[in-house]
């Protein structure tokens, strides 16, 4: 009662200053761009291994081929890369797969990576690459 009568004063002298905000405050709206995934021109991808870059590719049975120039291909006996963070990828029992220790694999979501160049790249279910990027 006491607090009520000290606070009901200050109110009634504050009454006529305060007014309240008759601008509304513009509302923070977030936009996330998401590029476009496109065929792949060349069906290949960068990838590093003990500091060289390397571009790999598949051939029409999905066998992995690697090659430091573009022009000269060789066949990856293991059929492994690696994507941007070191995780070594596969294809296994007709899944892309991938691994931190090259022992336990695990089947890569919506089968896409981040290659060695900072691109994304992504395989469909025919082992056609697209990239984004």
């Amino acid at each position: 009662m006491n607090l009520m009568a000290i606070c009901l004063p200050l109110l009634m002298a504050s009454k006529g200053q305060l007014q309240a905000a008759t601008t509304p405050v513009p509302a923070i709206h977030t936009v996330t761009t998401v590029a476009d995934w496109t065929k792949s021109a060349t069906g290949t991808w960068a990838g590093m291994k003990d500091g060289t870059t390397y571009w790999y590719k598949l051939d029409k049975k999905a066998g992995l081929w690697w090659s430091t120039d573009g022009k000269k291909w060789a066949e990856v006996k293991d059929g492994a890369w690696a994507d941007k963070d070191g995780k070594w990828l596969k294809i296994h029992d007709k899944k892309l797969v991938w691994s931190t220790d090259g022992k336990a694999w695990s089947e890569v979501p919506e089968w896409k990576w981040e290659g060695s160049d900072g691109k994304w790249y992504k395989f469909d279910s025919h082992w056609t690459l697209w990239v984004n990027g």
